[in-house]
């Protein structure tokens, strides 16, 4: 775990609004040294704060408008690496979390249409891991992938 600060939430923020700046630019804009702004985003990398540094791209803009999320109960006695590899396999699988509760897995997936999910869940439930999966299909997103405000939260003095 690191520490962040109010500059590395600063720097962070640039890069999310301005994703194709430089590092020369973001140091013009935030008022500190070029070599400041580089030395924390390699510390922010080095110490997982920053997980990727690629685009994301948004399924619905390119053929896969449906989205569900899926409950998904587990054979046990396979375990967890063999069904996350069996399920990697499927390309519509966009993220697998192992949870608690009532099932095993929570499974994020797009589909190019409903049918298309009926198709994608099928194909999880040929991997023979699967025992029973139950999925809700989002109708709208709001608010998605949004972690930037937590730290620009934890970057404030407490």
């Amino acid at each position: 775990m690191m520490l962040v600060d109010a500059l590395d939430a600063k720097i962070v923020r640039f890069f999310t609004d301005s994703p194709r700046s430089s590092v020369l630019e973001a140091s013009r804009v935030l008022r500190v040294a070029r070599a400041t702004v580089q030395s924390r985003i390699d510390r922010m990398i080095e110490n997982g704060v920053i997980g990727s540094w690629v685009p994301q791209p948004d399924p619905a803009n390119f053929g896969f408008p449906v989205v569900a999320f899926c409950s998904v109960t587990i054979t046990q006695e396979i375990g967890h690496d063999a069904i996350i590899e069996s399920l990697s396999a499927i390309p519509e699988i966009i993220e697998v979390h192992t949870v608690t509760g009532n099932s095993d897995l929570m499974v994020r997936i797009a589909a190019r249409s409903n049918p298309d999910m009926q198709r994608v869940l099928d194909a999880m439930i040929a991997t023979k891991s699967v025992v029973r999966c139950s999925s809700v299909i989002v109708l709208n997103s709001h608010i998605q992938g949004r972690t930037l405000p937590l730290m620009e939260a934890a970057a404030k003095p407490v």
